[in-house]
């Protein structure tokens, strides 16, 4: 096996599997809402078309909200609390050698720039995940509300005529 495919598996497979899971999505989304149109005998669209109702950002976006959702709470709520025998908690009694802050170790020129500089930048950086997951959720929550107001635009144009 190549290094590069070693070295990068982890991230090539999350990619190739999120990859299939969204053509599997849209496929059944494009199939569904043609369905309905035809339900309503409106004219069917084709795949690239239906990419761009708000029906598909609506399914998209709500899926990924409830996902960076819980993704935000776990990551947070693993900070502050503790579960014994979890492998992502903290030991109940602490770890003095994990828990020790890492500015003070000796060997603060190998440690990433922000932990050497310090203020708001380690600030961000010690937070970094849990933000830009809090981040994702609000951006497909607003995604998915874009989404679903333009889609009930469509139906409500749809149900009119």
């Amino acid at each position: 096996m190549p290094r590069w495919l070693r070295d990068n598996s982890l991230s090539i497979v999350l990619f190739g599997l999120f990859a299939i899971f969204l053509m599997g999505q849209s496929l059944t989304g494009w199939r569904t809402y043609n369905a309905q149109q035809e339900e309503h005998r409106e004219p069917t669209v084709g795949f690239g078309t239906y990419l761009t109702t708000g029906h598909f950002v609506e399914a998209t976006f709500e899926n990924w909200e409830s996902e960076f959702l819980q993704m935000a709470s776990y990551v947070l709520l693993t900070i502050w609390l503790i579960q014994k025998g979890s492998s992502e908690s903290k030991p109940p009694g602490g770890d003095p050698e994990k828990d020790a802050d890492r500015r003070s170790v000796p060997d603060l020129e190998r440690a990433p720039g922000p932990v050497r500089r310090g203020g708001w930048q380690l600030a961000l950086y010690e937070n970094s995940l849990g933000i830009t997951l809090a981040l994702l959720f609000v951006l497909s929550f607003v995604l998915h509300a874009l989404g679903g107001a333009r889609d009930f635009s469509a139906n409500e144009l749809l149900y009119r005529a």
